[in-house]
């Protein structure tokens, strides 16, 4: 394991501190890893079955993704983990040679709480495919992920919502998420060629979070997730919590929160010191007919757009809106809105231009920090979005201030 002034690298992860906001506490840097280097700030669009909804795997590379996110708990069940050993894991299976990340299954506890049963053992719950009882252990769960050969794995951790009232089982989380990932460590069978990623806990309770912070730094993992957000809290108590964490996490590792996925989140939240992050959101709201835009969400099923014969947002550099003459498709906002309430091209269209203009703004924020005008880049991004600084939300108007950037100057 070597650090350097401004380089962290163990086994099978190299990180490069490039840039650092001399306003805010965001950072550019760069990220090696088993299938190649991406660059932070980054985006993950989640293909949570080894495939991302309506896009081929040469289309996702086109957009510039370089690591997308796959789900252990519903690979571990469908192919399973015979199939992923004689194919040679998730890459092969999906025909994906850029990195992966995996869940380690533990977000199922949430959104599958009805069927599981949580116990210092593991998770245990029933199949939804055929009703079988199934355990997901620590143990069980770094197997799958090394049988799907992620370039990064999380840990296991208990994962409750962070609006549970109940503190006493809010803390038990917590420390059974620091106990789970030393199991976890103790079962990963491939450290040289796959990441393990702990994962803080501790809901909204600010000291608890640190309390975790200060334990799973302990143990050294090549990089650290803030999980257990994005289950309905208030955006203010979302903001607190991550900028408590970052403030405690070392400078040379990366920093993912996980299933954060609204443009302005991850503005603001790039600010607070946070480096990687992934949502289905561009994805599922392709599905529904939205366009993601530097002005807001367009339903392209609105009839205003019957007539419209202009790309879906002028100026993108996605292949669905760029010019023929630059290789791109040339597709009209007519031609989504036509398609996009009863044919699955649309959401196909819709999910390439969604996940290009995720990854997009990405590249636009690390620019910004490398050159010293990320503060300037966030007043234009939320003067794009809103048409009126009274408009503006309040909780991110507070959480920028702290970083020394005031929104309605």
């Amino acid at each position: 394991m070597v650090m350097a002034f401004n380089v962290y690298e163990s086994p099978a992860l190299k990180f490069e501190l490039v840039a650092k906001c001399n306003t805010t506490r965001a950072r550019a840097s760069n990220l090696t890893l088993p299938h190649g280097p991406v660059q932070l700030p980054l985006f993950m669009p989640v293909a949570t079955q080894a495939s991302l909804k309506g896009l081929t795997y040469e289309q996702l590379e086109q957009t510039s993704c370089r690591l997308c996110l796959n789900n252990t708990y519903h690979l571990g069940l469908k192919p399973g983990q015979e199939t992923l050993d004689a194919v040679g894991g998730a890459h092969k299976l999906q025909g994906w040679d850029h990195n992966i990340l995996t869940d380690s299954g533990g977000f199922q506890m949430v959104s599958l709480l009805e069927l599981a049963t949580i116990t210092e053992e593991g998770v245990r719950f029933l199949s939804p495919h055929d009703g079988s009882p199934m355990l997901l252990t620590p143990e069980h769960s770094m197997s799958l992920q090394n049988s799907i050969g992620s370039d990064i794995m999380m840990q296991l951790d208990d994962v409750l919502v962070t609006t549970s009232p109940d503190a006493a089982r809010m803390r038990l989380a917590m420390e059974r998420s620091v106990r789970w990932l030393d199991r976890c460590i103790a079962a990963h069978k491939k450290p040289e060629t796959q990441n393990l990623f702990c994962i803080i806990q501790g809901g909204l309770d600010l000291e608890m979070r640190k309390e975790c912070c200060e334990e799973m730094v302990k143990r050294d993992t090549p990089g650290i997730a803030i999980g257990g957000l994005s289950g309905g809290e208030a955006k203010d108590d979302f903001c607190r919590v991550v900028e408590t964490c970052t403030a405690l996490l070392p400078d040379l590792k990366p920093r993912y929160v996980m299933g954060i996925g609204f443009p302005e989140d991850l503005v603001v939240s790039v600010a607070l010191g946070a480096d990687m992050f992934d949502c289905v959101w561009p994805t599922r709201t392709a599905r529904f007919g939205a366009a993601v835009t530097r002005h807001g969400v367009l339903n392209m099923r609105n009839a205003r757009f019957a007539h419209d014969f202009g790309p879906v947002e002028t100026g993108c550099g996605c292949n669905c809106c760029l010019s023929v003459e630059k290789g791109g498709m040339a597709v009209t906002r007519a031609f989504v809105h036509h398609n996009s309430a009863k044919e699955t091209v649309g959401a196909h269209l819709l999910t390439i231009h969604n996940v290009y203009y995720q990854l997009n703004l990405m590249r636009q924020i690390r620019e910004s920090i490398i050159s010293q005008r990320f503060p300037d880049f966030i007043k234009e991004f939320f003067g794009n979005l809103y048409e009126d600084k009274k408009d503006y939300p309040t909780w991110a108007v507070d959480a920028l201030r702290r970083v020394n950037v005031d929104l309605m100057k």
